[in-house]
């Protein structure tokens, strides 16, 4: 984690790059509502969700929803993660697809969430590439750009109540971040960083 706070900090220039090419809106759109809750499992978030009532929920960058939270959602819960579930489940799954030697598999996930780490039935996947000069840093934001479209497609099924999962045939194991010690080792081995 501390490679990756540092890594953006260091990057911050090849992260504004991406951005700008890959048409990336950061900023909310005007007349768009924010809603600062302190967790996704606080008693504020479950109130704001019945405030709105959505359709669908789509969580990006979320921690562990509980099981409580989850028995109160009023509708589909979706996920998009960073990594081809179930092969990598977890922490930094484009990086470790490529430290693995599995660049076809640097891609994301769009799946149902359940009470398990990137567990629940996966609806839409994405495979890419990263770009030059990438790293752990900026391989997320690499790995959310080419994966809109999977995100906007997952939401608009869920809302027409067309959900359909699928099995990708590949094996699930959780990835952590990497220690510093081998995240050096790996990329002085492999190039990989």
């Amino acid at each position: 984690m501390v490679l990756t706070r540092l890594g953006k900090r260091f990057f911050a220039g090849h992260a504004t790059r991406i951005i700008a090419e890959q048409k990336l809106q950061t900023e909310s759109k005007p007349g768009q509502a924010i809603i600062h809750v302190p967790s996704a499992n606080a008693p504020e978030c479950l109130q704001a969700i019945a405030d709105i009532q959505p359709g669908v929920v789509l969580l990006a960058g979320c921690r562990l929803l509980s099981r409580q939270t989850l028995a109160k959602m009023p509708c589909p819960v979706l996920n998009y993660h960073a990594g081809i579930a179930p092969k990598y489940r977890g922490m930094n799954g484009g990086y470790w697809a490529l430290v693995s030697g599995d660049a076809e598999n640097f891609g994301t996930t769009v799946h149902l969430v359940d009470a398990g780490v990137d567990t629940g039935g996966v609806l839409r996947q994405v495979r890419g590439k990263p770009g030059p000069g990438d790293t752990i840093s900026s391989y997320a934001l690499r790995q959310a750009a080419f994966s809109r479209d999977i995100c906007v497609e997952a939401v608009r099924d869920a809302l027409a109540g067309k959900l359909a999962t699928s099995d990708p045939g590949l094996p699930s194991k959780q990835w952590y971040h990497p220690t510093i010690w081998s995240y050096l080792w790996t990329g002085v081995k492999t190039g990989v960083w």
